[in-house]
């Protein structure tokens, strides 16, 4: 992200594979809106239908992951917003009624992680478009002050659409096999002890190969490079929210070599453990 932690994309096209995503986490909130796309959304271990018209909310730290369908030649179009929330709230303050609506969408817990936006809601594009523009000024102040404005408007029209949404009851038609939801729920409980497979396919009364075929499948990677993830995200957590030392952060997410935690951290986060604290907390 730029020095305002701010990142933008409007109408950002991916077609033929050429967009594919692991599960990761922001420091900001991300508000993403899909224009175009089918396949499957992942976030709190509950697997969710992607549909056009969505308006996908993931808070910071907030796990998840988009398996995206480019079959029958279909392509995957979004516009996103990633922003650190508390640089922007004092914008918000003049507006009791928005600021808390503002305050609960990136604080608060939400039943499920999107809405369902009209399709061409010609409103929330213009946002999107506008902050894409903004993002780009060069002018530190005039670009502040245009992105503050944007936001503004974005959560105003979020908060129009919240309304239109706030009687949807029935998830089940959204929801998406519960079976992985039981495999994700066991390996949170689990991804700080040594990990073994014969003995997650005992708790779930699976066999080994089934387990690991099916996680596969529709996750996207292994396993074992989930559990890697899940690890380093953890550890990112505590690098910014702890003075525990990395030596005490690897034993703690599951890593007993700190060497190699250091590597595996690097090699997923893009630096170190120690330059990502330095970098987060100052």
């Amino acid at each position: 992200m730029e020095n305002m932690s701010i990142y933008t994309a409007y109408r950002r096209l991916s077609a033929n594979n050429d967009y594919t995503e692991t599960f990761h986490s922001h420091l900001g909130l991300e508000i993403m809106n899909i224009h175009e796309g089918k396949g499957s959304l992942i976030v709190n271990n509950v697997s969710y239908e992607i549909t056009s018209g969505m308006l996908c909310l993931f808070h910071p730290y907030q796990l998840h992951h988009l398996k995206l369908d480019y079959s029958n030649n279909l392509s995957f179009e979004r516009s996103i917003v990633i922003f650190e929330p508390a640089m922007f709230e004092s914008y918000f303050e003049q507006w009791p009624s928005l600021h808390a609506f503002y305050r609960y969408i990136h604080s608060g817990q939400l039943a499920i992680p999107f809405l369902y936006v009209l399709q061409n809601d010609k409103e929330l594009d213009s946002v999107f478009k506008t902050l894409q523009w903004s993002s780009q000024l060069d002018s530190a102040g005039e670009k502040l002050e245009e992105i503050s404005l944007s936001l503004v408007t974005l959560f105003r029209v979020i908060k129009r659409i919240w309304k239109t949404n706030k009687d949807i009851t029935d998830f089940s038609l959204i929801r998406k096999n519960h079976q992985m939801e039981n495999i994700l729920n066991w390996i949170e409980n689990q991804f700080m002890n040594p990990f073994r497979l014969e003995t997650m396919a005992r708790d779930l009364h699976l066999s080994p190969y089934y387990l690991s075929h099916m996680f596969k499948k529709h996750i996207g990677m292994t396993i074992s490079e989930y559990i890697s993830v899940r690890r380093v995200h953890q550890a990112a957590i505590l690098l910014t929210s702890t003075n525990q030392s990395v030596f005490m952060i690897a034993e703690e997410v599951g890593v007993s070599s700190c060497s190699y935690f250091c590597k595996l951290f690097k090699k997923l986060m893009g630096t170190s453990p120690y330059q990502y604290r330095k970098r987060w907390t100052k």
